[in-house]
């Protein structure tokens, strides 16, 4: 993809599952990569399958702390010159139920977690280098958030708030900074397990594609929004999902 070679990214929640799928696809483009997540030894784990500290850099810390957001980006454009492209990943959903009996204070933590942290990231990125040199933000919503998703409504909710802002970000920043989003159905990834564990070939029949998602499978979309080939494309949401919202279910 043209664009990618030499260019510097953050990718947050990147220790596994879809972030590191992201950030392996970036490496692959020749970008160098930091990846945040809370577990330093994750991270390790995860610097050593992108290659190595020449590629790729590991900071834990929690996604929704501001000196965490502040030590990620400066350390990256000390280590690497520069932060060009920056991948929202990082999600939580610790409930499950009706949104009628939904804790209130979990509530606040999953918008929180979701999208304002995921508004903070941009804001600090745009300050320490974006503001002045331009580059692009993918942000990682779901279809829950395009869609109703019962059982995990606030969570639906905290991915349609992303798409919200990132819609109203691509309008502020534009020319010089891009901001589009990806919207994955059920990807085989920890955090999705309960969503099609022992039941994997029922779930996979509702798919038009007749398979769940890969982190691959969003790598590749999240490569092409933040490359020179998608230079006419921002605002928007892509539904990556193997077809399932064609076919009425989830």
């Amino acid at each position: 993809m043209r664009g990618l070679d030499n260019k510097v990214a953050i990718v947050t929640g990147a220790s596994r599952g879809i972030g590191l799928g992201i950030a392996e696809r970036l490496v692959a483009e020749g970008a160098k990569v930091t990846v945040t997540a809370r577990k330093q030894e994750a991270l390790e784990e995860a610097v050593a399958a992108l290659g190595g500290p020449d590629h790729a850099l590991g900071i834990a810390g929690n996604a929704g702390d501001a000196d965490h957001r502040e030590e990620a980006v400066a350390r990256t454009v000390e280590r690497f010159g520069s932060l060009d492209l920056l991948v929202n990943n990082t999600g939580i959903n610790p409930v499950y139920g009706p949104l009628v009996e939904l804790d209130l204070d979990a509530a606040r933590k999953i918008v929180d977690v979701n999208a304002i942290a995921a508004l903070a990231w941009v804001q600090t990125a745009h300050r320490a280098w974006m503001g002045a040199h331009g580059g692009a933000v993918v942000n990682v919503s779901s279809v829950s958030g395009v869609r109703p998703a019962p059982g995990i409504s606030m969570y639906g909710a905290s991915k349609a708030m992303m798409i919200s802002l990132t819609e109203s970000l691509a309008v502020e920043l534009g020319p010089t900074i891009r901001v589009n989003a990806v919207a994955p159905a059920v990807v085989k990834t920890r955090f999705a397990t309960a969503l099609y564990e022992g039941r994997e070939e029922e779930v996979s029949a509702a798919y038009p594609l007749k398979r769940l998602g890969v982190p691959e499978d969003i790598g590749s979309v999240v490569a092409f929004l933040l490359s020179d080939d998608s230079s006419w494309l921002t605002g928007q949401t892509l539904v990556v999902d193997g077809g399932i919202t064609l076919a009425g279910r989830e």
